[in-house]
């Protein structure tokens, strides 16, 4: 990346930008805005509707460039008044994306400078894709069509491992602010926090309370947004998530219980008696099973997934086994490898609660495959339980696969079945 700092960039890093400019109009700027707006009202629904529910803020003395809550669009009117329309649109699209992907709250405890550049990735690729105004010059953008598709988590991993501490301090001139809902606080285009300089103005913060209000508020709109423009005019990740807000909800222990039927129920044979009916005297037909592995589970620890959740996992695939006389079950663990592989059967002496997780590193999926092919294992159902925070998503033709994601709805894998995990059953399939 260029070395070479615009000068707006440097008003920035001075921190002049944050005195209002004399020349500047400020009547001229906020008519931009909403001529930006009713712009994308016309082309682009989708973000025109979202962009309207957005309530237009001066923030020129605390905010560098632009930012959002899911509330306000805060501007700094020396920045806008950079901008020509079509790139005002791309910033109403950009601190839109912002909010419909959640940003604000799925950063979790990873560190705020990477995870916000892994963002802009994400929103800035979007809006290329589909043509949604002008990509901004005077802040260099960040844009690889690399990451195309990606979660902000898998692109956080990425240049978390690429760049170091010296090239993460300059990759960090964001386009906008990315506010903390949590603390009120934000991080500007150089990857510092920003505070008012006069004292008059400041960053937002809400209780949970209202965070919660100001998200399903959000939700609420995206569907309406989404009807209006229709599904096939949004960016893919947003259809999925349309898609996860609109659908029926499936409990994903059905869906489980569902697909691990549909290889332990065999043909059923009076040559193996079932064992269950034993105590009765009566003959009973039993379930013939082949030599192969039936069911193949991986444990996906490379981090966000707590040991507790994943036992949980275990123990209702187990209560699931158990109403059947006989079950073949391998599962392991994995990060950029796979650990600890261990069978489980009615009859091997050890259970699938007591199995021991081992992990803890990045994420790499095509892991299972690789491990699977060198070992000759195919299962008829590989059961795949991660957070979905990848950049690849293994061999589709390789065998059956459900996909368990966790904490994140709007991930929905590529190939297979995918459902979505949650302590309390209920989530999207």
């Amino acid at each position: 990346m260029s070395q070479e700092t615009t000068a707006v960039e440097q008003t920035m890093l001075d921190g002049k930008i944050y005195d209002k400019d004399p020349a500047v109009d400020s009547v001229k700027v906020k008519e931009r805005l909403t001529t930006a707006r009713i712009a994308l009202l016309i082309r682009q629904p989708f973000f025109g509707n979202l962009a309207t529910r957005l309530k237009i803020i001066d923030a020129t003395d605390w905010c560098a460039t632009a930012a959002t809550d899911g509330k306000n669009f805060y501007y700094n009117e020396n920045f806008v008044n950079s901008l020509n329309q079509k790139q005002t649109e791309f910033l109403f699209g950009h601190e839109i994306l912002h909010c419909v992907y959640d940003h604000f709250t799925r950063r979790d405890d990873r560190d705020a400078q990477i995870y916000n550049i892994a963002a802009d990735y994400c929103v800035n690729g979007d809006l290329i894709r589909h043509n949604i105004g002008e990509m901004i010059t005077q802040v260099k953008p960040f844009h690889d069509p690399k990451y195309y598709g990606w979660a902000s988590e898998a692109v956080y991993d990425d240049i978390f491992k690429k760049y170091d501490q010296e090239q993460l301090e300059q990759l960090g001139r964001l386009l906008d602010e990315h506010i903390d809902w949590e603390k009120g606080k934000g991080q500007g285009p150089a990857g510092k926090t920003k505070k008012s300089k006069s004292g008059k103005g400041k960053q937002p913060s809400y209780s949970k309370e209202e965070l919660k209000k100001i998200r399903d508020e959000m939700k609420e709109a995206m569907v309406s947004a989404a009807q209006a423009a229709g599904v096939g005019n949004v960016p893919k990740g947003v259809a999925r998530l349309i898609k996860d807000l609109t659908e029926p909800k499936m409990n994903w222990r059905e869906l489980l219980n569902q697909q691990i039927q549909s290889v332990i129920k065999s043909n059923y044979t009076f040559m193996r008696p079932s064992r269950k009916a034993w105590h009765t005297g009566a003959v009973l037909p039993g379930m013939d099973f082949d030599q192969t592995i039936d069911i193949a589970i991986a444990l996906d620890m490379s981090g966000s997934i707590a040991n507790a959740e994943a036992q949980d996992f275990l123990s209702e695939v187990k209560g699931i086994c158990d109403q059947y006389d006989d079950y073949k079950i391998k599962v392991w663990c994995f990060d950029t490898e796979v650990y600890n592989e261990q069978d489980f059967t009615p009859d091997s002496g050890v259970t699938i609660e007591d199995y021991e997780l081992h992990g803890g590193g990045g994420t790499d999926f095509d892991a299972n495959w690789v491990y699977m092919k060198e070992n000759d294992i195919q299962p008829k159902k590989l059961i795949v339980f991660t957070d979905g925070y990848s950049w690849n998503w293994g061999d589709e033709n390789y065998c059956d696969t459900i996909w368990v994601i966790h904490s994140d709805t709007s991930i929905e894998a590529p190939h297979g079945i995918t459902c979505h995990y949650d302590a309390k059953g209920e989530m999207a399939a």
